[in-house]
């Protein structure tokens, strides 16, 4: 600021002397010939104007009057008016304009130098704070136009960004919305959610349901699932990462098959403090299709793998047939010598029972099925299963079982864990036998080897495979073959990948060993190296349960039940020589017998007043009417009847209806002394 005054004293020497005093004291003045020129340096930095009141008594003040007025509001210019004394009160001209100049010192004459030095100095000193607040008001101008701009940039950021994101949601949207996917996002706190429309289409809602949270998805999933994924999600909360397959009870009566995949979000902890799982969001998905895919294809895998089987099982039912069919022959050629008879009829049932103990074990291992969990000992299992998997080898290959001498119980399909170590054992083979081609030996030379082991999976590798750490019980299939190589081991476990020649392998094999272990919540692990062999581990979590443990019956060591009061006995048997062999040995047992060759007959027969204590069937039968079915009817028509089942293969339709109403079956083929037991126990006399 140019700190000057401007003086107006058009009489006489008044303004040099004004002048003199005030450049003595240290400030800059500008004389103005008149008020035009006064006025017309107003605009420059002035600190101040000192004029003479009859300066403006004069023409021509209004432009300074008009300036003063309109000063912006940090303005208040100074005015020093040099006046004669006064002895009363000033014409109202002079006042108005007084009044209208607004900031004015009136200094009377006579003039005392240091009074008018001292008043100038004051008057400059509040000029300057005038002009330090214009200073403050430009910057904050300043600031306010640089934060309009930038709100104005920001907003277009902003407007920018939600343009993209609202992009990026619909593209998403649409991906998933393509792929059959919905999208899900759990508040674990509140237990409440947001959904796509994919999602509740998927789980068959009409209209958007208000209430989702983890008990409602639980509620949607069937009771035989429940509980595994009800661990599913607990486990997730701890891992991080929620990976679960099961079939859910659509709104419309209809079951689905749905995988559902995602991830925990954590709320920061302090204090050494426990993370808090706060949110869990991710996709899900309908495989229905996939999985009737997958089951048709699981069973033309498993027929593969019977077919492996056929040549072993054929030579042990030749041969069982060579002792029944050779001793039946030699009984009939003499069968006066009652010492051979008995000996030779020993033979054939021990034989028989052979027989029957194989055509066990291939029906339970080619039966399909839904997934039935056991809590079960694998050791068992394994030992049980030894055999049919001896015979899927053959006798080229050295098969080895090992077990350590405790092992935790485990909760699996049975049927399932066979299927897979068979699978893995028919693989060791094929490597086995192609290696001792590739070393020009021309046959197999080697071992495979079945472990089984208590293990506990350590943090670290735990988190790598999605697991908990913890207890586990391992089944490892290592075999002495050719080994793989780091391409071939990357892609083990894609579906229909083999290295296998056309025709010798469907490439599924592994995949589905993948898909069973991760769905008993365990895994797989191979270890390989070229030219040494492969080592394949199957991880399944220790159960918390106690193995059930199934108690044999003891027929041989029980004396033989007959009837007890001539109970009349309503038998049902398509099969003419099985008929009559259940005939006589029914009537040994001094039941009555009422014969029905099928539902129909049987039927009528329920319907008259004959009396029935208990009803013998078949389960498996023509006429459009199974055994089960028609046990179900007999007990309608007739309430409180006793039924006893038989069959030797029950079959899918009739399996669930035998499990369901809770039927008692006797397996095919039975002795006489083991139907005596059973009627005895039917009929509550045991």
């Amino acid at each position: 600021m140019t700190e000057r005054f401007l003086i107006f004293a058009p009489r006489g020497r008044d303004a040099a002397i004004i002048a003199q005093v005030l450049e003595r004291g240290g400030l800059v003045c500008d004389v103005c010939p008149g008020l035009a020129e006064l006025w017309s340096q107003l605009d420059g930095d002035v600190g101040g104007v000192l004029v003479t009141e009859e300066a403006l008594e004069t023409g021509g003040v209004q432009p300074l009057l008009d300036w003063v007025e309109a000063q912006p509001p940090w303005s208040d210019l100074p005015i020093i008016v040099l006046a004669p004394r006064q002895l009363g009160l000033r014409p109202p001209a002079a006042a108005l304009v007084l009044e209208r100049l607004g900031n004015v010192m009136l200094i009377e004459r006579p003039i005392n130098a240091e009074t008018l030095l001292r008043g100038a100095e004051g008057a400059l000193r509040a000029r300057r704070r005038q002009y330090q607040a214009r200073g403050m008001l430009q910057e904050r101008e300043r600031s306010e136009a640089e934060l309009r701009r930038l709100n104005e940039t920001l907003e277009q950021r902003v407007a920018a960004r939600t343009r993209e994101l609202e992009a990026a949601h619909e593209t998403l949207a649409f991906a998933l919305d393509s792929a059959g996917m919905g999208s899900w996002d759990l508040d674990l706190v509140s237990d409440t959610s947001r959904r796509s429309g994919q999602h509740d289409a998927i789980f068959g809602f009409t209209e958007h349901q208000e209430v989702w949270g983890a008990r409602e998805f639980l509620s949607a999933v069937i009771e035989d699932d429940r509980m595994p994924v009800a661990a599913a999600f607990d486990q997730a909360l701890k891992s991080g990462t929620l990976d679960i397959e099961c079939r859910i009870k659509q709104a419309g009566d209809g079951v689905r098959w749905i995988v559902a995949k995602g991830r925990v979000e954590y709320e920061e902890a302090s204090g050494g403090a426990a993370r808090r799982p706060v949110r869990m969001a991710g996709i899900v998905m309908d495989t229905t299709g996939r999985r009737l895919t997958e089951d048709a294809l699981h069973q033309a895998q498993k027929m593969e793998a019977i077919g492996q089987l056929t040549g072993g099982v054929a030579h042990d039912f030749n041969n069982l047939l060579t002792v029944i069919v050779g001793g039946l022959d030699m009984v009939i050629r003499k069968p006066e010598r009652t010492e051979r008879v008995v000996r030779l009829a020993e033979a054939a049932m021990t034989a028989a029972r052979r027989g029957e103990q194989l055509t066990q074990q291939l029906l339970a291992f080619s039966r399909r099925q839904m997934l039935r969990p056991e809590t079960l000992d694998p050791r068992r299992l394994l030992h049980e299963f030894e055999a049919l998997a001896k015979r899927a080898v053959g006798e080229a290959v050295e098969l080895v079982f090992e077990f350590a001498p405790a092992i935790h119980p485990v909760r699996v399909d049975p049927a399932q864990l066979e299927s897979a170590v068979l699978n893995l054992v028919v693989n060791a083979r094929d490597a086995i036998i192609q290696a001792g081609k590739a070393g020009g030996s021309g046959r197999a030379a080697g071992r495979i080897t079945v472990t089984c082991r208590n293990v506990d999976l350590e943090q670290d590798l735990a988190v790598e495979r999605t697991l908990a750490p913890g207890a586990y019980v391992e089944v490892a299939v290592a075999d002495t073959g050719s080994g793989l190589d780091a391409r071939t081991l990357a892609r083990a476990f894609e579906p229909f990948f083999t290295t296998k020649e056309i025709g010798k392998g469907s490439g599924l094999g592994l995949s589905q060993v993948y898909g069973f272990m991760r769905s008993a919540g365990g895994d797989v692990l191979i270890e390989s190296e070229l030219g040494i062999g492969t080592t394949v581990r199957l991880l399944l979590p220790r159960s918390p349960d106690a193995v059930v443990e199934q108690k044999q019956a003891v027929v041989d060591s029980l004396p033989l039940r007959p009837a007890a009061n001539d109970e009349t006995v309503l038998l049902v048997e398509d099969d003419e020589q099985v008929l009559d062999m259940a005939i006589e040995s029914l009537q040994e047992l001094r039941y009555k017998v009422v014969v029905s060759r099928n539902a129909s007959e049987a039927l009528e027969y329920l319907n008259s007043d004959d009396p029935i204590d208990v009803l013998f069937s078949d389960v498996v039968m023509p006429g459009g009417m199974n055994g089960a079915e028609l046990a179900i009817e007999a007990q309608r028509l007739r309430p409180g009847l006793k039924v006893l089942l038989t069959s030797g293969y029950v079959g899918e339709v009739g399996a669930g209806q035998v499990v369901g109403g809770g039927l008692p079956v006797l397996t095919k083929p039975y002795r006489r002394d083991e139907l005596a037991h059973k009627l005895r126990m039917v009929l509550g006399q045991v």
